[in-house]
């Protein structure tokens, strides 16, 4: 049989014609054996027993199978039927797979009530994109904190981020949208650099969207939001209301739409709601399209970041050695990324802050960024900082997405990167657990 290895593994399709008629008359000889055998139901998956029988090789049973599935039954609908009782109806596979379905859920069929009388949508509409959408057990997991004990570690958190092909996708990405950068900075006085980091954060600049789709996820998450963690359903609904609306407003056709396993989509990986709130058409083509347009992307990043509070000209954050003693630095710690301190107060709790930072005549913050065993690295973030969490609430995200920048910057200019200066306090590392 003449199949290139790729293609057999996808589909029947890729097999010649010529070898595909022999190798289905032998794949039926073989299944009439099987069943007179009574041994269907122990040999599966059935291109397994194809090969067992010797009948075909590995890529032949599988190009066979796909044939016979393109004449009328798919081959994992194939196995379940032979595994069936004879004389067993479809009854119960059908509901089986509709089961998986949110189709006939109660609390889905109130939400899409209450979504198109709100918003004065065909009910019928709206119930039949919350029919189409699926129970998904991975964003179940997914969307679950790590371990409870698991030690956080800045420089390996940074390290998957700042390297050299996402910094070099980074140096192009930069390159091709630079009049559109430009612009985005001019008018809301977002650096460049932030907005290619946090592309460059989000998505690699557009490599990886996400492969959930958005209405799968979405609704797994507002009727069947795992246990364990801090319930976020109600979130979830709100969000999934939004994407509705927007699929509604745009034509999309929702079941098409894919993003990550909460929701997320585009190249900066917008929430449906602030798709809605904050998405901008940048490149005058008349829609808003975050997936294929970088234009309408990097306006939309900066459009969002300077709704959230950020300050035109003003550093995200300065260096700083934390207090040495406990008390002191426990107090700087406590509002955690909130700026709350003045650079008086830092100094008086034993914090010594650059010059910049000394000079610095608004509220800070003392971030501290654990690394697993070693002694925890500290920034002191500004009000810019705090905007930056706004996009993800982590001062982790926020220090990664400002040192990729930086070292794109650097890489367009050929000079090495500054990097971010983060060193703990001398003596620091030793009282960190007290």
């Amino acid at each position: 049989m003449t199949c290139d290895a790729p293609g057999a593994m996808r589909s029947a399709r890729h097999c010649t014609m010529a070898g595909l008629r022999p190798a289905l008359v032998r794949a039926l000889r073989a299944l009439r054996a099987l069943r007179a055998l009574r041994a269907l139901r122990a040999l599966r998956p059935l291109p397994a027993a194809l090969v067992a029988l010797g009948v075909l090789g590995a890529q032949g049973a599988l190009c066979a199978l796909g044939a016979l599935g393109a004449l009328g039954a798919q081959p994992a609908q194939a196995a379940e039927a032979a595994r069936k009782p004879r004389g067993a109806s479809a009854s119960a596979t059908t509901r089986a797979q509709a089961s998986s379905t949110y189709r006939g859920h109660d609390a889905a069929r109130a939400f899409a009530a209450e979504v198109a009388e709100r918003h004065q949508l065909p009910r019928g509409w709206v119930q039949r994109q919350l029919d189409a959408a699926r129970r998904q057990e991975s964003v179940r997991r997914l969307i679950m904190p790590p371990p409870a004990g698991t030690a956080k570690n800045w420089t390996a958190y940074l390290g998957r981020f700042v390297e050299p092909s996402r910094v070099a996708a980074g140096a192009a990405f930069w390159q091709a949208h630079a009049q559109a950068l430009g612009e985005a900075e001019a008018r809301w006085g977002v650096p460049a650099e932030l907005v290619v980091g946090i592309i460059g954060v989000e998505t690699f600049y557009g490599r990886f969207t996400g492969i959930h789709r958005v209405i799968d996820a979405l609704a797994t998450l507002s009727f069947d939001f795992p246990p364990g963690r801090k319930d976020r359903s109600a979130f979830f609904r709100g969000e999934l209301e939004e994407f509705l609306l927007w699929c509604r407003r745009e034509r999309v056709d929702c079941t098409q739409v894919k993003g990550s396993y909460a929701g997320a989509m585009g190249l900066p990986q917008f929430m449906p709601g602030s798709l809605n709130r904050h998405a901008l058409d940048f490149d005058g083509d008349g829609r808003v399209d975050l997936q294929r347009s970088a234009a309408d992307a990097i306006g939309s990043v900066a459009n969002y970041m300077a709704r959230h509070g950020w300050q035109r000209g003003m550093p995200t954050h300065f260096a700083v050695k934390a207090p040495v003693d406990t008390a002191d630095r426990a107090a700087l710690l406590g509002p955690d990324i909130l700026p709350s301190f003045s650079g008086a107060q830092f100094s008086e709790r034993g914090a010594v802050l650059d010059a910049d930072g000394a000079a610095h005549g608004g509220a800070l913050a003392l971030i501290e960024l654990q690394n697993g065993d070693a002694a925890p690295s500290y920034v002191a973030g500004t009000q810019n900082f705090y905007a930056l969490t706004r996009y993800n609430w982590s001062a982790y995200y926020a220090m990664a997405v400002i040192s990729l920048g930086q070292a794109v910057r650097s890489a367009r200019s050929g000079a090495p990167a500054r990097g971010v200066d983060t060193r703990a306090a001398p003596g620091a590392g030793a009282q960190s657990g007290s």
